[in-house]
């Protein structure tokens, strides 16, 4: 399967965290479906060049959560569960990064109507690179 991480080593959420919380948005957003493979440890610390039990402590967390499960001779998929969570849910897997972001702008001193302005253009960014 062809996921790619947005790995950033110089946040200060631990880089398993990142991957942890990563998994569990695309989960909740429907991107990533019951059945669905996830790239294997050794890739994924390959390609973000990140040791390998870094991958395998966030890929043991998802699967003591029950998102994630091992399946022989596949690696890790996505567990069996209810499907896209509901838009509550989603939203609340939003708002501490929100948050963190509301926070900065106040420090920074810009104005909500400036910081929204930013939110936005970098929402018409990323809609951008996914579209082929």
């Amino acid at each position: 399967m062809h996921m790619n991480f947005a790995i950033a080593p110089s946040d200060p959420t631990p880089i398993y965290r990142q991957i942890v919380e990563q998994v569990r948005r695309q989960i909740a957003g429907g991107q990533l479906r019951t059945g669905i493979e996830l790239p294997s440890v050794r890739a994924v610390a390959q390609l973000h060049a990140i040791n390998p039990m870094t991958v395998s402590k966030a890929y043991s967390l998802l699967e003591a959560e029950g998102l994630l499960e091992r399946r022989r001779g596949m690696g890790m998929v996505v567990a069996n569960h209810p499907g896209q969570s509901d838009t509550a849910e989603r939203q609340g897997l939003l708002r501490p990064s929100l948050q963190a972001a509301a926070q900065q702008a106040r420090q920074l001193g810009l104005t909500a109507q400036a910081a929204l302005a930013q939110f936005e253009e970098c929402l018409r960014e990323t809609h951008q690179e996914e579209t082929p």
